[in-house]
């Protein structure tokens, strides 16, 4: 486990499962909303998101967190390993709600509610964009080890007995 990407529904707890990774593995971790978004709430453009995306994963350790499913095939091109979160929708809003007014390190900024676009986001996520990751997970199984947990305590096991 080298290359690692991080993936699943907002407010699955991707970051937070990806810090621990982290910290038991000595993996450099780069936050894709990081990358993305600017303290001013604007973003960069695709083609640097791109750019810094690319340079990332083409060195040799690395644990990419976040979705953003334009590149995700190209980031499952490059990693050997993909952790996908598929918790159910309750406790992925819940997870959304709880980080609400708290600073983060892998956002630029602080949410101040939940915006309700980003609400719906989430509630759409499990039928309009789960049933691509499998597609595209299906297409790497030989290549890829993946492991797919349904519950926080699956995770959390997984990384108490690495």
């Amino acid at each position: 486990m080298k290359r690692v990407i991080v993936i699943g529904c907002p407010g699955a707890g991707k970051s937070t499962f990806a810090r621990k990774l982290r910290d038991k593995t000595g993996l450099p971790l780069y936050y894709l909303d990081m990358i993305w978004h600017l303290p001013d709430r604007t973003t960069i453009s695709k083609e640097e998101f791109d750019k810094k995306l690319l340079d990332i994963v083409k060195t040799d350790r690395w644990i990419l967190d976040g979705n953003y499913g334009r590149t995700m095939e190209m980031r499952l091109q490059y990693c050997d390993t993909v952790f996908l979160l598929d918790y159910p929708l309750e406790v992925c809003l819940e997870g959304a709600r709880e980080r609400v007014g708290k600073k983060r390190e892998e956002m630029p900024w602080c949410e101040e509610e939940l915006d309700e676009g980003f609400r719906q986001w989430i509630v759409d996520f499990p039928e309009e964009k789960l049933p691509g990751i499998y597609d595209l997970l299906e297409r790497y199984k030989d290549k890829k080890e993946i492991h797919v947990f349904r519950s926080r305590e699956d995770a959390d096991s997984y990384l108490e007995n690495m």
